[in-house]
């Protein structure tokens, strides 16, 4: 059995990235332009900038605690076992 070219190997490394996007498990990346994206959380990656990530990442006490008082107003996304998210 030969070795892999390195377009066969790309091409894996893009089916495993997609179905970890697929299985809800978030990932990180850095994008062309030098911020972090985060993939899995919908059907779009949300990228900031470092500075941005800190701020938000300082807010988190404040983030959480603001769902929480808001939760009756939030709508929850549907699992694939047609079960809600439940909380944060």
């Amino acid at each position: 059995m030969s070795e892999p070219t390195s377009e066969e190997l790309r091409a894996r490394l893009s089916e495993l990235e997609a179905k970890q996007r697929r299985d809800g498990m978030a990932g990180f990346e850095i994008s062309d332009m030098g911020g972090v994206s985060v993939y899995g959380l919908g059907g779009f990656p949300v990228t900031l900038y470092y500075e941005q990530w800190i701020r938000l990442l300082d807010k988190a006490p404040e983030l959480r605690q603001f769902l929480e008082a808001n939760k009756s107003k939030l709508k929850f996304k549907e699992q694939q076992n047609g079960q809600l998210k439940q909380g944060i």
